[in-house]
């Protein structure tokens, strides 16, 4: 597993209070495959918590990308709902955890806020 993977996962319940503020509940688990080998985490996620534990168990909802693919996501470089559509990862179980979970990945390096353009071009700060 990469730097990057772990430093997120990592971060997680810290960041959690910012980006679960809705009230959705669950378990997400969340297997990275690199050649025959799969790591598991769990996410326990809760309004304004996150749990995060490298294990594998009973699950809402079970997420499968390979290591490299969930590197691009945790680094900006790939999104979430476009991977799954590509069928570059699958998804099972109860999908609003994963709408919510995708919230935690960063934006693409070099994306701005179209308001924040919009008054640029307008000449309003």
């Amino acid at each position: 597993m990469s730097q990057a993977t772990e430093e997120f996962f990592a971060a997680l319940p810290a960041r959690a209070p910012a980006v679960l503020r809705g009230p959705v509940v669950g378990t997400l688990q969340i297997d990275l495959s690199a050649g025959n080998r799969t790591e598991h985490w769990l996410v326990r996620i809760s309004p304004g918590k996150a749990v995060v534990e490298q294990a594998q168990g009973a699950a809402d909802a079970v997420w499968s990308s390979s290591a490299d693919l969930f590197d691009r996501l945790v680094t900006g470089r790939a999104q979430a709902i476009s991977a799954v559509l590509r069928n570059e990862s699958t998804f099972s179980g109860n999908v609003m955890l994963f709408l919510v979970f995708r919230h935690f990945f960063p934006d693409p390096p070099g994306a701005r806020d179209p308001r924040e353009t919009a008054r640029e071009q307008t000449g309003r700060a």
